[in-house]
C-alpha cells in the first residue's frame, strides 16, 4: 500500500469518495459543516454537487484526498474554521481567537477501511493546513472510550484518533453525537 495525500483539486475524485450514486440524490457531499445551515437545506439535486465543483476550484481547496496506488480512497474535510460552521457553533467552545483551522469529516471508501487510512488523512489534512499557514488545527471527534461508533457516524473520528496523530484534549464541548461526547482536540503548530 502506497499511500500519497493530496489537497482536494479533483471533483471526479471528490465525487467518487463523497458523491451519490445517482447525480440527483440529496446527500451531504461534506457540506453540513462546510456552509451555513439555511444553504446547506435549500440545496436540492444537483446543487450540492454543483456547489462542491465550485469549492475544488477555490483556494484554499475544501480538504484533501488520498490515494493508494493512485486510486482515491479517502477524504478528509479541512479548512479554516472561520469558513466553516464552527465559526458560529453554540456546541463547540471557542478557544481564543488564533485563526484555527478545522477538521470536520474523514471518509474511507468502503473497502479501504481498517487499513490506517484515517491516520494518513488526518496527517495530511494537518500538513495540509501548516501549508497555508494555519497556526493550529482542531477536530472534535467522539470520546468512545473504546467503544464502537456506528460508521455512518464515525466521519467526525475517535479521540483516539486525534490523540495518536499529536493533538492533545482541549476542551468538552456540549456536543453529542451517536451517544457519545465530542470532544475539542487541538495541535498547535507554531
Amino acid at each position: 500500500m502506497s499511500i500519497e495525500v493530496r489537497p482536494a483539486t479533483s471533483f471526479a475524485d471528490v465525487a467518487s469518495v463523497l458523491g451519490p450514486k445517482r447525480a440527483d440524490a440529496t446527500v451531504c457531499w461534506c457540506l453540513s459543516y462546510r456552509i451555513p445551515s439555511s444553504q446547506n437545506n435549500q440545496l436540492r439535486s444537483t446543487d450540492r454537487g454543483e456547489l462542491v465543483k465550485t469549492l475544488v476550484k477555490q483556494q484554499p481547496p475544501p480538504g484533501v484526498l488520498a490515494y493508494d496506488d493512485g486510486e482515491v480512497v479517502g477524504w478528509a474535510g479541512v479548512h479554516p474554521r472561520s469558513d466553516t460552521t464552527f465559526a458560529r457553533n453554540r456546541k463547540i467552545p471557542h478557544l481564543d481567537d488564533l485563526d484555527v483551522w478545522s477538521v470536520w469529516c474523514i471518509r474511507v471508501r468502503p473497502g479501504h477501511r481498517g487499513k490506517g487510512l484515517s491516520h494518513a488523512l488526518l496527517e495530511g489534512a494537518v500538513a495540509f493546513a501548516r501549508d497555508h499557514g494555519a497556526p493550529a488545527v482542531e477536530g472534535y471527534p467522539v470520546d468512545n472510550r473504546g467503544e464502537k461508533v456506528d460508521l455512518t457516524m464515525a466521519y467526525v473520528g475517535t479521540r483516539t484518533l486525534f490523540e495518536n496523530a499529536g493533538f492533545e484534549k482541549a476542551s468538552d464541548t456540549d456536543s453529542v453525537l451517536n451517544g457519545f461526547p465530542r470532544v475539542l482536540m487541538r495541535l498547535d503548530l507554531r
